[in-house]
């Protein structure tokens, strides 16, 4: 008979979340050169706690990546808890945006995780097309938005917007989700 695994430890929980949302932060500030024990020392835990959670650099970029992502991803369901659905969406663009705008920076650490064999945006697509749809599907349903538009079509649409926020100013990129959102509600 085989133990059941052991469940992790709540501080073990903590100080993974913290690593993550420290090297996020600093590799999009920083970039892929910030020595391990600079970011463990930001999460006020060990380096061997780092290694033990994230054995090498490129896990903890694609870790970060991921976490940073699903966090996006999440608020959308926070977002129409709180809000009308067109609101919601407002508002989910507008995080998206920023998201965005900071993981500019982690461009080229997610290339050196690519390059090690290691696919960090293989769940992006899923997680993105679900948040779009519970915003489109909570418009639909308290018709706030059109019924038209599907999830794909938007994802679309958000591309765009990502580029303006990478490239452009946050005022053009802003003004882009205003005419998006123009166009999404009835």
């Amino acid at each position: 008979m085989s133990a059941a695994p052991r469940r992790t430890r709540s501080d073990a929980l903590q100080n993974r979340a913290r690593l993550l949302e420290v090297a996020a932060r600093v590799f999009a500030e920083q970039g892929l050169d910030t020595a391990p024990a600079a970011i463990a020392k930001q999460a006020g835990v060990g380096v061997g706690t780092l290694y033990r959670h994230f054995p090498t650099r490129e896990a903890l970029v694609d870790a970060a990546y991921r976490h940073q992502l699903t966090r996006v991803c999440e608020q959308a369901t926070d977002l129409l808890a709180q809000y009308p659905a067109a609101e919601a969406t407002r508002r989910w663009m507008a995080h998206f945006l920023d998201y965005v705008t900071a993981k500019s920076g982690m461009a080229a650490a997610l290339d050196a995780v690519i390059a090690s064999g290691v696919d960090p945006y293989a769940d992006s697509r899923a997680l993105l097309t679900d948040a779009v749809a519970a915003l489109l599907e909570a418009g639909a349903r308290d018709g706030g938005l059109r019924t038209d538009v599907t999830p794909d079509d938007l994802l679309l649409l958000m591309g765009g917007l990502a580029h303006s926020a990478q490239y452009g100013t946050r005022e053009q990129a802003q003004r882009l989700v205003d005419l998006l959102m123009d166009a999404l509600t009835r």
